[in-house]
């Protein structure tokens, strides 16, 4: 049984922070985003690793390639076919396009999915590749437990479902301020510091992806509320659930209960986190220099009060629900 750690959250979270911290620890490893996103990574020839060199030459990328041929799978990193919506039929594409919304919902995705041919073949297909490559990474690295910083809760439910793997899940939660203020300039707020390192080192402002506070608002919301329904499915036991906010606040002390959670001993490697091996794709901040934990809050000067205002109309009750009430 593959032991799977899984960060559920909303996009600009804190996501890959915590896989990092989390990554550091010696029985344990982490790449970030295991459903590689191709379309994210822009040209991947200059797309670059969080070791600091392009992926495409990355030794440990090579290495896992070559695990993955070994167990009979070609493997591309912008076309790695662990994405479970990524299947070959419209029809099946646009079932799972919808968040995930409940047992009577979900029923009903399940026999629509079920009554095409191309999904049924593709599921367990899909199954074993992911399970595949984190064998092959958890063996590269020599590690017991594997993070997984994906955050879709669509992407969850059939991880759960996937028979090779033992999933725990921790739901990261951050101040939904933050994380709009994130979605209404990406580059500015989560992206790595060094400008030029920005969109995985292919930089540029991604002025495409801006949401409007609205939407951004919205986003945020109707994330955390997939979250809510994926969870609903599993036992307490399987799930804890942490604030970016805490972790901010005492990464250590965090990091220690969430070792305990996923059964590893006790480390104080998140103590200088990037001195270690990373091979992290996903976030910008993979690719920033030091250790140092700081929250970040900028919310609370950049955001307007007409701004907050809306916030408040979208998300409000789901944010005072997280305890952000001030």
């Amino acid at each position: 049984m593959i032991n799977v750690a899984y960060i559920l959250a909303a996009s600009h979270s804190g996501s890959t922070l915590l896989a990092m911290l989390l990554g550091s620890h010696p029985q344990a490893c982490t790449v970030g985003e295991l459903k590689l996103n191709g379309s994210a990574m822009g040209e991947l020839a200059r797309y670059r690793c969080s070791c600091g060199v392009p992926v495409l030459t990355c030794s440990f990328w090579q290495k896992v390639q070559a695990q993955m041929e070994a167990r009979g799978h070609e493997f591309r990193l912008d076309d790695a076919g662990t994405d479970y919506r990524d299947v070959r039929s419209a029809y099946a594409r646009r079932l799972l396009r919808p968040l995930c919304r409940g047992r009577a919902l979900e029923a009903v995705r399940d026999l629509g999915l079920w009554l095409s041919p191309v999904w049924r073949r593709a599921l367990p297909k899909i199954h074993r590749r992911n399970a595949d490559l984190m064998e092959s990474i958890m063996q590269i690295t020599g590690s017991r437990v594997i993070i997984d910083s994906s955050k879709n809760g669509l992407r969850l439910k059939y991880l759960l479902r996937n028979p090779g793997l033992g999933v725990k899940v921790i739901h990261l939660v951050r101040d939904g301020r933050g994380v709009s203020l994130t979605y209404m300039d990406p580059a500015g707020y989560a992206d790595a510091a060094d400008a030029g390192l920005r969109s995985g080192g292919n930089g540029g402002d991604r002025a495409w992806e801006r949401l409007p506070i609205a939407q951004a608002a919205r986003e945020w919301r109707r994330n955390n509320e997939e979250a809510e329904n994926v969870l609903k499915t599993l036992p307490s036991s399987q799930y804890v659930r942490l604030r970016y906010e805490d972790l901010c606040a005492e990464p250590l002390a965090i990091c220690e209960r969430l070792f305990r959670f996923l059964a590893l001993p006790p480390s104080d490697a998140p103590r200088q986190f990037r001195e270690f091996e990373h091979h992290v794709i996903g976030n910008g901040m993979r690719l920033d220099v030091g250790s140092t934990v700081a929250l970040d809050e900028r919310w609370r000067r950049r955001l307007s009060p007409a701004e907050l205002d809306v916030f408040q109309d979208v998300a409000g009750p789901t944010a005072r629900r997280y305890g952000y009430t001030t």
